[in-house]
């Protein structure tokens, strides 16, 4: 096997043998192959033992390993295939390419049951050796607590200092597993989520945990791949488990093992952000825990602190796709629409490509009007898990709010379809409640509350009871909505967005159907500091700033056109931020409504008209449309 890796002193470059006083490693780039190994080894170990080093290497806060990505896209500009086995001097030649300054190599070799495992820092620009590590393992079964001794040894040639080595030392089967075949599945699962999708990598990482029931990173690295495909009940399970396995953890490991389950599995953004905080100060060339932050911050609406944490993690990780998507959509949350579209450029000019950079490339279109911009990433989308369906829903909001429901029905139940095609029910569901909180918020209430209960016959997690709470609210059927609001109130009680955002949101709306706008009004008040953030499961279902809708229905409902009209005025100057979902739209009606109230009948009728002027295509026999003809009708 083959290892790039690279340290780095302020004054320049020294070989450990004579000098082990370095400071910093700049970089650590796995480039692993299978070079003088026997047939047997290589079918055994391979990526296994790849992966063991790469765990037990990277709980150094000294070294530095570079994504795996900066490999594949090396190996491109190289004219060769992203995931190929490397050669000693391909290995070599991709160290220099990425300014890596020493390259480390491995190997083991059978001794009959014995195995010999032999690691050697050398420099990438001269071959000088720099530091070599060689230990013995007595069977199989002992190979990774030999390598695990290797490396710990190898760390401390490279400089680093003893303090450290002990502090972030959990050995490789207690940081990872005590089996080679799990660690093998779970090697598999990293290499397959990066290059294929996290759909193609579950059954990898279920083979891992099965085969190790105690593999905690295994748990977390499940979770977040059923995460990141809209499965978020199985999602918050798996980091369940995962949490419950931590002490079994590296300390890296420990902090992303809490910061996924307080962020996924409780929903304590606060205790979420300490953990990524830790990890960010002990690990400061780590580019995740900046990452992931960042999807807090959204949640919580904090979209500056957002961008600055999305910037910091795409330099310490440029080739990270997601990095530049969720960039784009931060740029869209506050109207920098010209830097959301030169990031996804920059993106394509790295030859980046993942659904979320499209998604959010769309949203921009939607708001510029960009109808050929908009067709171009429902077409990329075609075909392609994970993707087809998200646009397909996207594409329905856009219809919906244009009034055109009959098209976005359709749209929303090609999504379903699709989602259910690729064995994502919870994501299907997700697209059937966006479209009953559509036909909610128009007056088809029969229709909403049937289409919810439809959902949840498909999947009841708790996101999805969220979004069906709140559209039984808006469907009149408040009874059942306050029964789930209760049961999701006692399973989660501690979750920030929960109980700061959704909650207030569907009580104010069920206080709204029984006539106690005054109620309602009180109970939102608890969703001020949230308000204009985008928790899941608003960031999938385009649902954001509701709580600033309900309220405003609650003003008008108490008679204060004023403040209602404050609200919805909200809604309008934060387009970036509701995008194309329909309260967007409807806010121009309720705008002119406020405004009727207050007695402003002339700035009323402009909002009517604004309202007309979205809906000019819209179907005729939508409840809202024909309430809103009627009310302009008396104002002329």
């Amino acid at each position: 096997m083959h290892l790039t890796v690279a340290y780095q002193e302020p004054t320049g470059y020294k070989y450990v043998e004579t000098s082990p006083d370095l400071k910093e490693a700049a970089a650590l780039l796995p480039c692993f192959a299978a070079l003088h190994w026997p047939d047997y080894a290589t079918k055994v170990f391979d990526d296994t033992l790849k992966q063991g080093l790469s765990v037990q290497l990277s709980q150094s806060p000294f070294l530095n390993l570079l994504p795996e990505q900066k490999v594949s896209e090396t190996l491109k500009l190289m004219g060769r295939t992203p995931g190929e086995r490397l050669t000693r001097e391909v290995a070599r030649e991709i160290c220099v390419r990425t300014n890596s300054k020493a390259m480390l190599s491995g190997s083991i070799s059978s001794l009959g049951s014995q195995y010999v495992i032999g690691l050697k820092a050398v420099n990438c620009n001269s071959g000088d050796a720099l530091a070599q590590e060689q230990v013995e393992a007595a069977a199989k079964e002992e190979v990774l607590k030999a390598l695990d001794k290797a490396a710990t040894s190898l760390r401390a040639k490279l400089g680093e200092s003893l303090s450290s080595v002990q502090k972030y030392d959990a050995p490789v089967e207690q940081a990872t597993t005590s089996s080679l075949e799990a660690l093998k599945a779970y090697s598999e699962g990293i290499k397959t989520r990066r290059h294929v999708g996290d759909s193609a990598s579950l059954q990898l990482f279920k083979r891992a945990v099965e085969l190790d029931p105690n593999f905690a990173v295994a748990y977390d690295s499940l979770g977040i791949a059923y995460s990141n495909l809209g499965e978020n009940g199985l999602a918050g399970e798996s980091i369940r488990k995962a949490y419950d396995l931590r002490e079994r953890a590296s300390e890296l490991e420990k902090d992303r093992i809490s910061a996924d389950y307080y962020g996924f599995a409780t929903g304590e953004l606060e205790k979420s952000d300490q953990a990524y905080q830790r990890w960010a100060q002990a690990y400061p060339r780590d580019f995740i825990p900046h990452a992931n932050l960042t999807f807090n911050l959204i949640a919580l609406g904090q979209y500056e602190k957002a961008v600055a944490e999305t910037v910091e993690s795409i330099r310490l990780n440029p080739d990270a796709a997601v990095g530049y998507g969720n960039l784009v959509s931060l740029y869209t949350a506050v109207n920098r629409l010209d830097e959301a579209k030169s990031t996804y450029e920059q993106a394509l000019v790295r030859k980046l490509d993942a659904s979320v950079l499209h998604l959010n490339r769309y949203a921009v279109a939607f708001l510029e009007g960009d109808k050929p911009e908009m067709q171009r990433q429902l077409a990329w989308a075609t075909g392609k898990p994970g993707a087809e369906d998200a646009l397909l829903s996207v594409q329905s909001d856009t219809e919906a709010y244009a009034g055109r429901l009959e098209k976005a029905r359709e749209l929303s139940r090609q999504a379903a379809d699709v989602a259910r095609r690729n064995d994502q029910k919870e994501t299907a569901a997700m697209w059937l409640l966006n479209a009953a909180l559509r036909e909610a918020e128009v007056g088809n209430t029969a229709q909403a509350r049937q289409q919810a209960t439809s959902a949840l016959a498909v999947a009841s997690t708790r996101d999805l009871q969220v979004l069906a709470a709140l559209a039984l609210a808006r469907g009149g059927d408040t009874a059942r909505a306050q029964t789930l609001a209760d049961d999701l109130n006692k399973r989660s009680p501690l979750d920030t967005m929960l109980n700061g955002y959704w909650l207030p949101t569907i009580r104010a709306a069920i206080a709204l159907d029984g006539k106690h706008p005054e109620k309602a009004v009180e109970l939102l008040q608890a969703a001020s500091a949230y308000e204009l953030g985008q928790p899941p499961p608003a960031a999938q279902v385009g649902g954001t700033l509701y709580p600033v809708y309900v309220r405003g229905e609650a003003y008008l409902g108490a008679g204060q056109g004023q403040q209602a009209a404050a609200e919805f005025q909200k809604l309008i100057d934060h387009r970036g931020i509701v995008l194309n979902f329909m309260l967007g739209a409807l806010a121009h009606l309720q705008l002119g409504r406020a405004r009727v109230l207050s007695g402003d009948k002339e700035s009323a009728r402009k909002d009517y008209q604004d309202f007309f002027a979205l809906w000019k295509d819209a179907d005729p026999d939508i409840p809202i449309l024909k309430q809103a003809k009627a009310e302009y009708a008396k104002l002329q």
